[in-house]
């Protein structure tokens, strides 16, 4: 069984349509406006191995914020549906990742829990036009939506470019780990509690 789930969000802000497929072969269709955040979901969709189609307007004559933040959010929603009941899942994933001088370690928990330590010091403010503080936006509004518990650590780096890019390579790669099927648990919740 395919685990894919599509949805929508309409805000006076924003206008997002996300498409997910946790067992795709890894491809990409972009276009939020914003060419350095379709680079990075390129990078979450080739190295998790999700098909995963966004689509966004929002109001960027007043910057990326709000674009970027509500693409986080309904990603993170699409993840939660896609997702399901959870059972036979690894549940746990990680990865270290490395480009150049840059190294960056994502741990994450599908827990049914939100929850976000974010440790990094990026070296410029910008990378391009794109404020780097809005990773940070991103990845809180995925965990909130998606309910997962995720650690994001960049070891190592010069280059924003470098450092940010890792960060959403190893966020792919910790995700396809996760929800990946375990056959030894095949239909069996990945918690001593019975549920997720």
């Amino acid at each position: 069984m395919t685990r894919s789930a599509s949805v929508s969000r309409n805000t006076n802000e924003t206008k997002i349509e996300v498409s997910i497929n946790l067992d795709g072969q890894g491809s990409a269709k972009l276009n939020t406006g914003i060419g350095f955040l379709d680079h990075m979901l390129d990078q979450v969709a080739r190295h998790g191995m999700f098909d995963l189609e966004v689509t966004a307007k929002g109001d960027l004559h007043i910057d990326a914020h709000h674009t970027v933040e509500d693409v986080g959010i309904v990603l993170g929603q699409a993840f939660n549906k896609a997702i399901g009941d959870k059972k036979g899942i690894t549940r746990y994933g990680s990865a270290i990742i490395p480009l150049d001088e840059a190294l960056s370690r994502v741990v994450l928990d599908i827990s049914g829990r939100p929850g976000l330590e974010f440790d990094v010091e990026f070296k410029r403010a910008v990378i391009g036009e794109f404020d780097v503080d809005l990773i940070h936006e991103f990845f809180q509004g995925f965990v909130n939506h998606a309910n997962i518990t995720m650690h994001i650590d960049n070891l190592k780096g010069d280059n924003s470019h470098h450092q940010a890019e890792t960060i959403y390579k190893a966020f792919g790669r910790a995700l396809k780990m996760a929800v990946c099927i375990d056959p030894k648990i095949s239909g069996i919740t990945p918690s001593t509690k019975g549920s997720l």
